[in-house]
């Protein structure tokens, strides 16, 4: 075994003796506290190739954005037949006003879906401090229903919010106390 191997080998026998969770007691965590309810589930959009958005990027108009591909939909719509197999009620859904989030949270069958501007990608503002408190201010607001809310949102927001860098179609379920945003658990897309 070499050097690396055997630090390797240590440092998860390590973790593992002082209870470091795996990633399945992060999901069952997770899907326990969005059961109770009173969590907020930040979803980063389903599966949209690229980056960014292109130069001639117009919010309302999809065939300037970055869109879900037919795996992204798919995704979109595993989650939403998956909170339903896990028996979660969903008091809300609100997404992003970017094509890709309206589509992801549609696409999941949870209920009406409503846009809320706070959610929107603030990835090439100049001023982003500006859109990290709008999206840390949509997780409280939302934070205040008994059951749980499910809001649609982009990367930058959700990182913004809990420190935590999603992939695409992940969820991180969250609590908040007071102005607190602490994050409960982590589900895989």
């Amino acid at each position: 075994m070499t050097a690396a191997a055997f630090a390797l080998t240590l440092l998860f026998a390590i973790a593992s003796a002082f209870g470091a969770p795996s990633a399945l007691a992060d999901e069952q965590a997770a899907w326990a506290a969005l059961k109770r309810g009173g969590h907020v589930a930040l979803m980063r959009h389903a599966t949209a190739p690229g980056v960014g958005d292109p130069a001639n990027f117009k919010l309302g108009d999809c065939s300037t954005q970055r869109n879900l591909s037919d795996a992204g939909r798919a995704e979109a719509r595993a989650v939403g037949d998956r909170f339903r197999a896990e028996g979660v009620a969903v008091a809300e859904v609100r997404t992003s006003q970017w094509c890709r989030a309206r589509d992801t949270a549609a696409e999941m069958k949870l209920g009406p879906v409503t846009e809320d501007f706070r959610l929107n990608s603030f990835f090439a503002d100049d001023n982003r401090a500006v859109g990290s408190e709008a999206s840390k201010a949509a997780v409280r607001a939302a934070a205040h229903s008994s059951a749980t809310t499910v809001l649609v949102t982009h990367q930058v927001n959700i990182t913004a919010a809990t420190g935590v860098f999603p992939a695409s179609g992940e969820i991180v379920v969250v609590t908040v106390d007071g102005d607190a945003i602490r994050v409960v658990g982590r589900l895989a897309p």
